[in-house]
């Protein structure tokens, strides 16, 4: 009788930590900072089973009694899956901010076919993105704020209990709330460059009429790059910071 009575809880165990591991895995795949493909497999794999390992006591009192069918454990996992990977989805997002400001700073500066490397998306992205991007999330283990993301880990536990039926309806919802607001913030960081190249554009276009002879916009093409390097400089700061301020307190009011 004892025998099997370990035998269960150790076959519990094995399975709450699977599911532990399954939704955190997901989730760390997907955020930033920590998901990011800088970061090799490896040391995502070891930091997924280490928060794993050490949410699973906090957690096991949360889930239900072992299913009692292999279709039963597969439905459960995948769903434990689905959750990671929308939480996952939701914070990744907001840093789509970035690649809007970024974009909309390079076609104002004349710079959008300067394309590099983004980690945060794993694509190729504008170079002002990129720069964005690798600053923020320098940022993010600089201000701690990755401790707010292994925190939403456990968190998510308690806006999303295991086993509990996903509310579809209002999760499309929050993501379209999330690309509008985070539309918005890309285009209010950009904005100084769109006010700026609009200006800039302005006396250069009534320029070519009062010089139809001059190549003008071939002439002020070097100053409209070394103006925009001048904005940047003296408002990256500014944009970075915004951002991070709207990045933490995002996470504690889509988590609280």
């Amino acid at each position: 009788m004892n025998l099997v009575i370990s035998q269960n809880m150790i076959a519990n165990d094995v399975f709450v930590f699977l599911a532990v591991f399954s939704r955190l895995g997901a989730m760390i795949m997907l955020f930033p900072a920590l998901g990011s493909s800088a970061i090799p497999a490896q040391v995502r794999l070891v930091l997924a089973l280490s928060v794993s390992a050490v949410t699973m006591p906090v957690v096991a009192s949360s889930f239900p009694a072992l299913p009692d069918t292999p279709l039963a454990m597969t439905g459960f996992i995948v769903l434990e899956v689905t959750i990671g990977t929308i939480i996952g989805a939701v914070v990744r997002l907001v840093m789509s901010a970035l690649q809007v400001a970024g974009t909309i700073i390079a076609f104002q500066t004349g710079l959008a076919f300067a394309q590099n490397f983004d980690p945060a998306q794993d694509s190729q992205s504008a170079i002002y993105a990129s720069f964005l991007s690798i600053t923020v999330m320098t940022l993010i283990f600089v201000t701690d704020l990755h401790h707010l993301l292994i925190g939403a880990m456990h968190q998510s536990y308690t806006v999303f209990p295991p086993g509990a039926s996903l509310a579809w309806g209002e999760l499309s919802e929050l993501m379209v709330n999330t690309i509008s607001e985070t539309f918005v913030l890309g285009v209010q960081m950009a904005t100084p460059f769109i006010a700026v190249g609009l200006l800039f554009y302005l006396g250069v276009g009534v320029l070519s009429r009062l010089m139809p002879q001059v190549q003008i916009f071939f002439v002020a093409m070097p100053a409209n790059i070394w103006l925009g390097l001048l904005i940047f400089f003296l408002t990256i700061s500014t944009m970075v910071m915004w951002f991070m301020d709207y990045f933490e307190a995002f996470l504690i009011r889509f988590l609280a």
